[in-house]
């Protein structure tokens, strides 16, 4: 049985999804470094941004730190860390501060104990594990037994239901940057519009991983007979 990139059934329903997630990263990556180059008329830096907004909304347990790599600013729950990235972290640029906000308002989620914040927070290392167990058990299981290949589709959905867990919580850590900035005087009403630009295309690549992880499912579903009537 021809499988994965040789099938041409896999190439026709991954394609698309290939050509979105392309475009989504294109995007972000142009709008960041579009913006990167206009800094906001505050003359704030990131970092200082982070701490403001996280001290605005009593959160005074996290810590900003350096982040190694391009695009790799995160919040770490478990370290109550933001990590921004060197072109972040000192930039007065408009998209270092919808990065810096974005990552403050995940930190502010976890400091509230937003119920999806600590159901992602639970699942997050099971499903990290998940993701590549399943695949191989699906691969396993096209050689070995079906039923150990249904078991991996079975993990691999839960996968998928994780990554729609997911984005609820970058849109409103977004929603919170946008908010946070303009209200305390951090950018002005033009300067939103990049920093919308930048977060608006950030979150499509959130948006095209999950769906690239159901058009991936559908796959497997379809080549493993799943879809199909039974008398």
């Amino acid at each position: 049985m021809t499988f994965y990139m040789i099938d041409p059934l896999y190439i026709v329903i991954m394609a698309p999804v290939l050509l979105l997630s392309l475009g989504a990263q294109f995007l972000v990556k142009y709008n960041f470094h579009k913006y990167t180059k206009k800094n906001v008329k505050s003359g704030i830096t990131a970092s200082k941004v982070a701490k403001l907004i996280l001290e605005n909304n009593g959160v005074t347990d996290v810590a900003i730190v350096p982040s190694q790599g391009f695009l790799s600013d995160h919040y770490s729950p478990g370290k109550k860390q933001i990590g921004l990235s060197s072109k972040v972290i000192d930039s007065s640029s408009i998209s270092a501060l919808g990065v810096a906000a974005h990552e403050a308002g995940h930190a502010i989620q976890h400091s509230k104990g937003m119920f999806i914040m600590r159901f992602w927070q639970a699942l997050a290392l099971p499903a990290s594990f998940v993701s590549n167990a399943a695949i191989w058990l699906i691969i396993a299981g096209m050689f070995l037994s079906l039923t150990l290949a249904h078991v991996g589709v079975f993990l691999f959905a839960g996968v998928v239901v994780f990554e729609f867990i997911t984005l609820p919580l970058e849109f409103n850590a977004s929603k919170k940057a946008k908010k946070f900035l303009l209200e305390q005087g951090f950018i002005t009403k033009e300067e939103k519009r990049g920093v919308n630009a930048v977060l608006n295309s950030a979150a499509l690549t959130y948006v095209a991983a999950a769906i690239a992880s159901v058009a991936q499912l559908l796959y497997f579903a379809i080549r493993l007979g799943l879809l199909s009537r039974r008398d």
